[in-house]
């Protein structure tokens, strides 16, 4: 039996109606407090407890990309460790890797509470959280020490997710990004651009390609070390917006796409009214995420996927709940797949299911290794 599933979801969801934003901050707690206890017996026998319970390794899901060694695909999505708190303890929970912001250059409080909700008839959540995070310099201060207090155990891969500090104009918003990479580039195995927050005013008009352009050029020059830098896109972009960010990416010498962020969209959800603001989903801000999302993430992977020739790699992230979605995604053509709405819903042991389904999949189909049925669907 999922205790989760069966126990602990319905009644923080049901019978307390725990604020989902207050929920996440008490998760957020013990995650920091075991990551501070990690070296201690206490903390190092429940990490170990994590590991033999949510942990799956096998060689067939391993991929080196960009440099990089995943243990698996299936990697935490941006927005859930705002501050990294929590990096070196995704590993336990089963995690390949783990993107942590998204981080401005400046600490921003974000958007008034409330500012995430949950949309359980459509399997989905509702956040306009607004980049709250303790900015750049906090973030690689932590980092730095976490790096020099960890010494028992190799974690796994961490990307940054960069966003734009809301008090910056968007005519200064490339220098922003840059003082922010300035500080973080040492402590991330990979950078994320992001522009395509609907939480953000203006964020989105930098997926534009001119104003795109201007801050992937700094970056790249600041770049000397060569870390993978990728550019997150919205789900709502038209084909021909998409095919111009592929065009600048390519041209940048991006190391690739994440498809997607979340979408703005309002259509076919089921949830009538929202219970903390008594409005519908149609009169509140923010961006959607979670099953809402799937179909329309999955179709970008595949546009990407066919317009590159499978030449550039892409993370696919938006609604993966189970071994099918994430497996969907992957033959479309992800080499690495995010969750976060997913495992809100299914819970701890989620990563674990999918990844022995995805072991399955591969059974299946007579594949050796997860690369291998990366966009498979296209060939």
């Amino acid at each position: 039996m999922d205790t989760y599933q069966a126990i602990i979801r319905p009644i923080l969801f049901n019978l307390v109606k725990a604020d989902p934003e207050w929920l996440h901050q008490q998760t957020m707690n013990s995650l920091l407090w075991l990551s501070a206890t990690k070296e201690h017996p206490l903390g190092s026998w429940l990490n170990n407890c994590l590991q033999q319970h949510l942990c799956l390794s096998d060689k067939r899901l391993e991929q080196n990309l960009l440099g990089i060694n995943f243990a698996n695909p299936i990697g935490l999505a941006a927005g859930f460790d705002k501050d990294g708190i929590a990096a070196n303890i995704w590993s336990s929970l089963g995690f390949g890797f783990a993107e942590l912001g998204t981080i401005t250059y400046h600490s921003q409080p974000g958007n008034p509470r409330p500012r995430l909700f949950r949309l359980p008839l459509d399997q989905a959540a509702l956040n306009r959280m607004g980049f709250n995070n303790s900015g750049a310099a906090a973030v690689a201060a932590r980092l730095k020490q976490d790096k020099l207090e960890i010494t028992s155990s190799v974690s796994s891969p961490k990307g940054i997710n960069l966003g734009k500090s809301k008090i910056t104009p968007l005519e200064d918003a490339a220098q922003d990004y840059l003082e922010s990479f300035r500080l973080l580039k040492d402590v991330g195995d990979y950078f994320v651009v992001n522009v395509s927050s609907p939480n953000t005013p203006g964020l989105r008009s930098l997926q534009d390609a001119s104003l795109l352009s201007s801050i992937l050029d700094v970056l790249q020059q600041e770049n000397t070390s060569q870390k993978p830098l990728f550019v997150k896109i919205a789900p709502d972009l038209e084909w021909e917006a998409i095919a111009d960010i592929i065009h600048l990416a390519q041209t940048y010498n991006l190391a690739g796409l994440i498809a997607t962020n979340t979408t703005i969209s309002r259509e076919g959800l089921k949830t009538q009214i929202i219970e903390q603001t008594g409005q519908p989903p149609q009169a509140e801000a923010g961006g959607i995420s979670g099953a809402p999302l799937r179909d329309r993430s999955t179709e970008v992977i595949k546009f990407i996927y066919q317009q590159t020739q499978g030449q550039m790699p892409i993370i696919g992230v938006g609604g993966v709940f189970t071994t099918e979605h994430a497996w969907q995604k992957i033959t479309a053509g992800a080499s690495l797949i995010q969750v976060y709405t997913g495992w809100i819903y299914e819970g701890p042991l989620m990563v674990k299911r999918i990844l022995t389904g995805l072991l399955g999949k591969l059974e299946e189909h007579s594949l050796n290794s997860i690369s291998e049925a990366v966009g498979m669907e296209n060939r």
